[in-house]
């Protein structure tokens, strides 16, 4: 679990720290993108752009990102990861009427890889909202964070051989528990109604502290953490 001691090396911090777009750099970039490439996939959606631009323009705005030329702009950038990327993307977005040859798409690199028919699929069953593009963005960020944290969690415990006890307390790591639903899943699990209570308090302690970790990789330092994930529950 990070500390707001000693500095840590972090995915995001990698970047900024980079000279001239290193391998290492790329890489830690490369990563971060494939992580959170829904929210920015979405965001273009909302934007009002049809499925196959969405995802046209999504691949390029990363292509644009791993360019040499670009970590120059990118080392410039002292917020956090999240940040910079709606900042650039909304600019990217603004500048596509200028852009009059889409055979030069990616600069030659490999583009990120994007599951464009489950992405649509995913963002045609997301309800209507009044909120604004920004906000439903940090929200799809927060989600698609909390969703490689419970990824991580499950992982830890199909390890340890205990993946159906996970599937049955997994309902109540994001909501309140009601009186009386321990109950049942006590009976299943072959528990009492307290050893389920402090399972789940367990689990949602662990989720929060790896949902913390995956924050760690998107700011440029370990102490920026916590306020980073403050921010996206808010």
């Amino acid at each position: 679990m990070p500390t707001s001691g000693a500095f840590a090396t972090t995915h995001w911090s990698v970047v900024l720290e980079a000279s001239g777009g290193s391998t290492r750099s790329i890489a830690a970039l490369e990563e971060l993108c494939r992580a959170y490439w829904y929210p920015l996939y979405a965001h273009v959606r909302r934007k009002g752009f049809k499925p196959e631009d969405a995802q046209d323009h999504t691949q390029e705005f990363f292509a644009s990102l791993l360019r040499h030329e670009s970590f120059a702009t990118i080392r410039r950038e002292k917020g956090r990861f999240r940040t910079f990327l709606l900042t650039s993307l909304n600019y990217f977005l603004a500048d596509q009427l200028d852009r009059a040859n889409a055979a030069k798409r990616g600069g030659g690199l490999k583009p990120i890889e994007l599951d464009a028919l489950a992405a649509e699929e995913r963002y045609s069953m997301e309800p209507s909202t009044s909120e604004s593009p920004d906000k439903e963005f940090d929200r799809r960020w927060a989600a698609a964070l909390f969703e490689r944290a419970l990824n991580r969690l499950k992982s830890e415990h199909v390890s340890a051989g205990k993946e159906s006890q996970f599937e049955s307390l997994k309902p109540f790591l994001g909501r309140e528990t009601a009186p009386g639903e321990y109950e049942q899943i006590a009976k299943e699990l072959n528990l009492t109604t307290n050893a389920v209570a402090a399972s789940v308090r367990r689990l949602r302690l662990r989720l929060r502290e790896l949902a913390l970790t995956e924050a760690v990789q998107t700011v440029a330092s370990p102490a920026e953490a916590e306020a980073e994930l403050r921010a996206l529950l808010t």
